[in-house]
């Protein structure tokens, strides 16, 4: 089980970084642009096929037979491997590539933002700006991003892929 459980949690987090890194390359690259948010969550998505392929496996080595709940962990323990390669990929990048991201994010996001909407965007940045001083908080926001849904996939996964 374990094995499955890495092997899968690996292949999915190498995709999930492989997008992030390349969205992030990008948006350094192009101040300004917003890099495409349906791109980025579909490629998520596409991470988390390693789920429903983890789960199948670990259906047919215990015969073909796996409950709601077993399938359900199996699927988290893939997500939050996924997750954490996705976190700690971020962190070698904002720490290493990319540590004025913020700044260049805020800049990006206000730019694009229509102006009655400007005041609370404003604070809002402001407000993951003092998150970005923690390194605590960076992990706990890049996990965030990606984590809840591995969560719901794994629950899908769970549901549709139980067989007693």
């Amino acid at each position: 089980m374990k094995n499955n459980i890495f092997k899968n949690g690996i292949f999915g987090g190498i995709i999930a970084a492989i997008v992030m890194s390349s969205m992030v390359f990008y948006m350094k690259n192009n101040p300004g642009q917003e890099p495409n948010s349906i791109i980025g969550f579909t490629c998520m998505l596409l991470a988390f096929v390693s789920i429903i392929i983890g789960i199948k496996q670990e259906r047919s080595t215990n015969n073909g037979t796996i409950t709601f709940g077993r399938a359900f962990f199996t699927g988290l323990k893939i997500s939050f491997v996924i997750s954490t390669i996705y976190v700690l990929t971020w962190l070698v990048i904002y720490y290493n590539f990319f540590p004025d991201f913020m700044e260049k994010y805020s800049e990006m996001v206000i730019k694009n933002t229509p102006s009655e909407e400007l005041a609370t965007k404003t604070v809002e940045i402001n407000q993951m700006k003092e998150w970005y001083k923690n390194p605590l908080m960076i992990i706990l926001l890049t996990y965030l991003e990606i984590f809840p849904l591995g969560i719901l996939i794994s629950l899908i996964a769970a549901l549709f892929l139980k067989k007693k």
